[in-house]
């Protein structure tokens, strides 16, 4: 919703200083950023192979403006914002869970839940429009009598009053023969989804009756809570980096935040790394859990799919332990991999392909 601290987050991720005021619908336009992800095993192979330069996996964020009930029928230029989010891969929902009088709510009341219903109301409103559209389409296709067509309208039906019953497209069972038909409706409540609980400093550090109603609401539906201090994230951009491991210390915490969102979201978009690592470059490389070695390869050079003979794997464990992949080859702990090979995350490859 507005006046949650969305762009006051992104700003802090990204270091953008885009406009974060405390009115509803300051960010109109969505901004994006590319982000790194922390990883502190790039440090580890930068001093064993002394690199040129390291380059970490990255997961860009775009900041999209606030909800209002009645979106999905153009309240608060809902329509152009539902399409913005459209456009993601997984949905990082900033839940307001901090009084504070000088920030205007525009439901004038904090409660976490009614918020989140209200948005996803909006968002389950608009899919059940794109579905009935989808099934019209599916159910005339089906008049000509063919099994496929047929077939087709019979699960978009079924789609239809799972969503019309308020439940999200991500937890309805798709089979593998429709998989490709789903994925073209492009459905908000398909993404994947986390919630962000924004607090203040005294409600990250005791806790708040708002976080504990949103971790019992994403409980109820499978999806996780994670709990930052908006304002604290800014004020901690805005501090030398020494200054910020004591400011750290003196709020009782390990890392910022945004880190912490940051891996949140990359496991979000299962992601997974691969890394390399050579006198050139140290570097992570963001691939979709489950990718085989050729895949994983392509992601490199698109040439390499298809011309992959072979991955030369090290874990990361082992390469680190015996001191680089000389080391860790004189101990036959690297593994000669083929075609069918999924990757895991922490290899660190070598691939061998051809012309």
């Amino acid at each position: 919703m507005p006046n949650v601290g969305k762009s006051t987050l992104f700003n802090a991720l990204t270091e953008a200083r885009i406009a974060a005021e405390n009115y509803p619908f300051c960010t109109i336009e969505p901004n994006s950023g590319i982000v790194p992800v922390p990883d502190e095993r790039l440090a580890a192979l930068d001093a064993i192979v002394h690199s040129k330069q390291v380059i970490p996996a990255t997961v860009e964020f775009t900041d999209i403006a606030g909800l209002v009930r009645g979106a999905s029928k153009g309240e608060g230029l809902g329509n152009q914002f539902l399409g913005h989010i459209r456009e993601t891969a997984a949905v990082v929902h900033v839940v307001r869970c901090f009084d504070d009088p000088d920030v205007t709510h525009v439901d004038e009341t904090i409660d976490p839940v009614r918020d989140v219903e209200t948005i996803e109301t909006e968002l389950a409103l608009a899919d059940l429009e794109t579905v009935e559209k989808r099934h019209e389409r599916a159910a005339r296709a089906a008049r000509a009598g063919k099994a496929e067509d047929k077939a087709e309208a019979a699960f978009f039906e079924a789609l239809l009053a799972h969503v019309a019953d308020g439940k999200p497209a991500r937890s309805f069972e798709v089979p593998e023969i429709h998989a490709k038909a789903f994925r073209e409706c492009f459905l908000l409540t398909a993404k994947p989804i986390l919630y962000v609980a924004n607090l203040d400093e005294d409600g990250l550090a005791n806790g708040h009756a708002h976080v504990d109603a949103l971790d019992a609401y994403a409980a109820k539906v499978g999806a996780s809570v994670l709990r930052v201090c908006a304002k604290t994230e800014m004020d901690l951009i805005e501090l030398d980096p020494d200054e910020r491991g004591l400011f750290l210390e003196e709020l009782g915490l390990e890392e910022p935040g945004l880190n912490r969102l940051v891996r949140a979201a990359y496991t979000l978009l299962d992601l997974i790394t691969f890394l390399t690592a050579g006198e050139k470059e140290v570097r992570a490389w963001e691939i979709y859990r489950g990718m085989t070695a050729p895949q994983a390869a392509g992601t490199i050079h698109t040439d390499f799919e298809r011309t992959f003979i072979r991955a030369e794997i090290i874990p990361f464990e082992e390469y680190t332990a015996n001191g680089g992949e000389v080391g860790a080859k004189a101990a036959g702990k690297m593994r000669v991999e083929g075609k069918e090979y999924v990757m895991q995350d922490g290899d660190v490859t070598h691939f061998r392909v051809g012309a």
